[in-house]
């Protein structure tokens, strides 16, 4: 395994530019994640880690080692991709030594890490079937197998869960980083599903228009987004306009529409008569009863049931907002119910206004 640095990455293909003087560095056995919407660039990022994709400017290093100019055949890098790629006409064992066979390989030492390696995704017993026999997550087994079975020092994958139901793409996950826990190996996952990269990657980078937006752990992306797109692509948001009317220490008061709401706004620089957007998660507003802190008097508009959970929209005072809870055992809430909702201010965030 190696760690890999991305030193001002630019690729253009004619008048788009894909990426942007991308930088960034991927520690070593790392579960990294590449996040974004379509078309901002993360599957070109990883092209150009195989080597697949020549960089216009910028350079990439495994280690300290530059391997810019190096041919994907001599990166020692696996690719997991989104449709599996598996040879229909070749079993299982076959399609896993298939990389192994390309380096000359004995064919007995082929077989035993073959057998190996689909022991590590729970294969055991299906190397002689064919991909047609196999569910997806199965097949999807046996293309992460074919890449761990070369021992690569990086082991990428492009959206490899996105051709799986629900369910499955769920028993995965869980899959796919007990797999890593367990090899160790870097890994470079590309994905646009946000609950995907929240629940398994170590760290995480959101891009946008092939540039880095955020880098951090998912807590520190999700709870600590560094603007207004973060904010809204990792999740859902309440969005309402403020004016700074006193700040002091690490507490703020904002004017709004609804009145005047008390923030912890943290590290967050703010001077006093800045315009800025205060910021809620859905799940961060709750149902109250007393005068907490940021009281509301909020009408139900509207509710979806969601199984566990239960999203109701809100109109407060001519705002729209959302609020999720947990699904009450009791009965749920009921459309032109009023109520009293409250935001915790350490929840809100606050971004300067564009």
């Amino acid at each position: 395994m190696v760690s890999i640095t991305l030193k001002s990455l630019t690729k253009r293909f004619g008048d788009v530019t894909a990426v942007a003087d991308l930088s960034l560095t991927i520690k070593k056995g790392e579960l990294f994640f590449l996040l974004g919407p379509s078309g901002c660039g993360k599957t070109t990022v990883l092209r150009t880690i195989a080597g697949f994709c020549q960089p216009d400017a910028g350079e990439v290093l495994f280690d300290e080692r530059p391997v810019t100019n190096v041919p994907p055949q001599r990166r020692n890098t696996a690719m997991v991709f989104q449709n599996y790629a598996l040879w229909p006409h070749m079993t299982v064992r076959q399609n896993v030594e298939y990389g192994l066979a390309s380096r000359g390989v004995s064919r007995a030492e082929r077989r035993k890490r073959a057998d190996e390696a689909l022991s590590i995704v729970r294969m055991n017993g299906y190397g002689d079937r064919f991909p047609s026999e196999l569910s997806g997550g199965q097949q999807q087994r046996v293309a992460v197998a074919r890449a761990l079975v070369v021992e690569p020092d990086v082991v990428l994958l492009d959206e490899p869960l996105s051709n799986l139901d629900a369910k499955l793409r769920l028993d995965m996950r869980d899959e796919i980083r007990r797999i890593h826990q367990q090899v160790g190996t870097t890994m470079v996952y590309v994905t646009h599903d946000q609950k995907e990269a929240l629940s398994m990657a170590q760290r995480l980078v959101v891009m946008n228009e092939g540039r880095a937006i955020q880098q951090g752990t998912p807590w520190e992306v999700y709870s600590r987004p560094a603007n207004t797109f973060v904010a809204a692509f990792m999740g859902e948001a309440n969005f309402l306009e403020g004016r700074v009317e006193n700040v002091d220490g690490n507490q703020a008061t904002v004017s709004t529409a609804l009145g005047n709401l008390k923030v912890a706004h943290g590290a967050t620089p703010l001077s006093k008569g800045q315009t800025v957007l205060c910021s809620a998660r859905p799940e961060h507003i709750s149902l109250t009863e007393s005068k907490a802190p940021n009281c509301l008097s909020a009408e139900v508009k509207g509710v979806t049931y969601l199984g566990e959970t239960e999203q109701a929209l809100l109109d407060v005072g001519g705002q729209q907002m959302k609020m999720l809870r947990l699904a009450p055992l009791s009965t749920p809430l009921s459309e032109g119910e009023r109520v009293t909702i409250s935001i915790p201010p350490e929840s809100l965030m606050l971004f300067p206004k564009e």
